[in-house]
């Protein structure tokens, strides 16, 4: 069972939900120490007092606000507890709006919320059923670590989700990363298109799905701890440069068909057109009866 990392509220309207916030997630990679290359002693980090150069215990140790370089306003958590603020004790709804008009970019690391005893369940299932049929998400308000943060809450297998989200300032404008301006062909999106519907899967799961630099590292570890040779490293594919779109995404599609075992035969991609040569100097057209056959078609709209 996951720790309990925060208890309040939910507030909704007048109706209250009392909750327990506990992780949604796990962390499965493997972590290192530092340690001394002569003797293998680990190497810590102490906490010192620069004023007396000691360390010092976590006892002796508190929070404040630099004011100056010789000023310090101390802050406890009983101050932090005891907020001018409504979220500083609940997570307090403030709107409901569909998901899709949320960019992903804002929404950050997850948490489940448990209801607190047998006096939330109602309200729980209430807002539970209440989102579901609304098929929205409600954006809320919330202060934890020493911060006010905006949350998003939506349903996951019927169990409330609070995902933490970024304030608008937060996201960098990414106009100075546009590319150069370029052109691309219907039939250069059709391809990439069809390459898209061949990669298409309705879950995500399975092998490709797999930390597999986490396997890796664990294997270096047990052959170094069996005195064994370390595994192979496979030998990187060189991509070549691109110089003709439309033939990688036809084989890009077909890989993608073969690694899935799709025999549905070649991709249904168009050609990309030939470039126009050159314009020539006009010449008089020589009357030949193959002409009216060899007279470029209008390009079809499909």
């Amino acid at each position: 069972m996951p720790r309990t990392i925060w208890s309040g509220a939910i507030s909704f309207g007048l109706v209250t939900v009392p909750i327990n916030v506990v992780g949604a997630t796990e962390d499965h990679s493997i972590h290192f120490h530092q340690y001394h290359l002569e003797d293998g002693g680990r190497v810590r980090y102490r906490k010192v007092c620069e004023l007396e150069d000691r360390e010092v215990s976590q006892e002796e140790i508190g929070k404040g606000y630099e004011l100056t370089k010789t000023q310090v306003i101390p802050i406890t958590d009983e101050d932090l507890s005891n907020l001018p603020l409504p979220t500083a004790k609940a997570i307090e709804i403030d709107a409901f709006v569909p998901l899709a008009s949320i960019d992903p970019i804002r929404i950050a690391e997850g948490y489940y919320l448990q209801p607190a005893g047998q006096v939330a369940a109602k309200p729980y299932k209430l807002l539970v059923e209440a989102l579901g049929r609304s098929a929205k998400v409600a954006v809320a308000k919330y202060a934890w670590s020493g911060r006010e943060r905006l949350g998003l809450l939506r349903i996951r297998d019927d169990v409330l989700v609070l995902h933490a989200m970024r304030w608008p300032d937060e996201i960098r404008d990414p106009a100075e990363l546009l590319p150069p301006p370029a052109e691309v062909s219907e039939a250069e999106i059709e391809g990439a298109l069809a390459l898209m519907d061949t990669m298409t899967v309705d879950q995500l799961e399975g092998e490709e799905f797999r930390d597999r630099y986490t396997e890796a590292v664990a294997q270096i570890i047990e052959a170094k701890r069996e005195e064994k040779p370390l595994p192979e490293v496979p030998e990187p594919e060189q991509p070549a440069p691109v110089l003709d779109l439309m033939a990688a995404l036809q084989e890009s599609v077909s890989k993608a068909r073969a690694s899935r075992g799709d025999d549905a035969g070649p991709a249904e991609v168009h050609e990309l057109p030939k470039p126009k040569k050159a314009a020539a100097k006009k010449q008089p057209a020589k009357k030949t009866t193959a002409k009216k056959t060899t007279g470029r078609r209008p390009r079809s709209s499909a």
